[in-house]
């Protein structure tokens, strides 16, 4: 084994082939999928914007040793090309909705992707540079804390129940 997959190896493939890409590795022995995030590349304006990663490990099962790592960095934009890789790691599920969640960067074959981290009412997606961070969302209420109708949103106040 190389030196360079041992210590984690980087890799660019293709968005529109990922799926097939990342099923000859998994036939290869790289049987865990460790992470898959974005990186949003907006400030050094690189095109495409985004760099959806997925880092892969070769786990050997009988010995719990790391056999080798790869990182695989895929370039894409807000459009879906991407296909799920769920089928091939069941905790993809939860990672793509993150990335999308997140980033806004969608799956081709997951149309109905639910939000992850932020509520359903929350706009726009919370980790792009583009993001306004003093942008008001709903739900959060007024700025003095308080939520309309009810004079103690945000206070904390112990109360003594029964007889």
């Amino acid at each position: 084994m190389s030196e360079s997959l041992l210590r984690g190896e980087r890799r660019d493939i293709p968005a529109a082939s990922n799926h097939e890409e990342l099923s000859k590795l998994k036939a290869e022995g790289f049987n865990m999928l460790v992470d898959l995030t974005c990186v949003d590349y907006l400030p050094q304006g690189k095109k495409p914007r985004f760099d959806v990663v997925y880092r892969l490990m070769k786990l050997d099962a009988a010995s719990g040793s790391d056999m080798g790592r790869l990182e695989l960095h895929c370039a894409v934009d807000e459009l879906p090309i991407l296909r799920s890789v769920k089928d091939l790691w069941p905790s993809a599920d939860w990672l793509e909705r993150e990335v999308w969640d997140m980033f806004g960067v969608k799956f081709a074959d997951r149309p109905g992707i639910k939000r992850l981290l932020m509520y359903e009412e929350f706009s726009g997606h919370a980790l792009r540079k583009d993001s306004p961070i003093a942008k008001r969302q709903p739900l959060i209420g007024p700025k003095s804390g308080d939520k309309a109708d009810s004079p103690s949103f945000n206070i904390l106040k112990p109360t003594v129940t029964g007889e």
